[in-house]
């Protein structure tokens, strides 16, 4: 699996009134010759308040967007002092991706600080504590290459 990270986005800002960050991610389809797509929501902050909003999956009637692949995303807004545990959803085939938008926390055993990444394989769950206020991205994707 390769996962390639851009800050900026080739995609134009839709919210002319607002200001926007992109943080571009690519994932490479489960199969070969499907239509890229692009597909852009609305999230609610108080959605992801201390606790995993997930954002992408391979299922279009899931929150969030769907795409062709077994992945899903999750962004969390952990207060200072918050623990979750995440369960991953296919451990035999995934591993994840962790990229702290902000804040300082402890994930896996690790502590990662501003827009830190940590991959994470081999594993069916691990605990995340917030040593600030803190948003993080986990990106559940599989470890295996695509079928051809």
């Amino acid at each position: 699996m390769k996962t390639i990270l851009h800050t900026a986005g080739s995609r134009g800002n839709t919210n002319a009134d607002k200001s926007v960050k992109f943080l571009q991610i690519w994932v490479i389809p489960k199969v070969t010759g499907v239509a890229p797509r692009y597909q852009q929501i609305s999230l609610k902050a108080e959605d992801r308040k201390n606790k995993l909003q997930q954002i992408l999956s391979p299922n279009s009637n899931d929150q969030g967007v769907w795409i062709h692949q077994d992945a899903w995303f999750h962004l969390g807004s952990l207060e200072k002092e918050t623990e979750l545990k995440y369960r991953l959803i296919d451990p035999k085939n995934n591993g994840v991706y962790a990229f702290l938008i902000k804040g300082s926390l402890e994930l896996a055993g690790t502590q990662l600080s501003h827009r830190d990444g940590l991959g994470i394989t081999e594993a069916n769950e691990f605990d995340l504590k917030a040593l600030e206020d803190s948003e993080i991205l986990l990106m559940e994707v599989p470890m295996g290459l695509p079928r051809v």
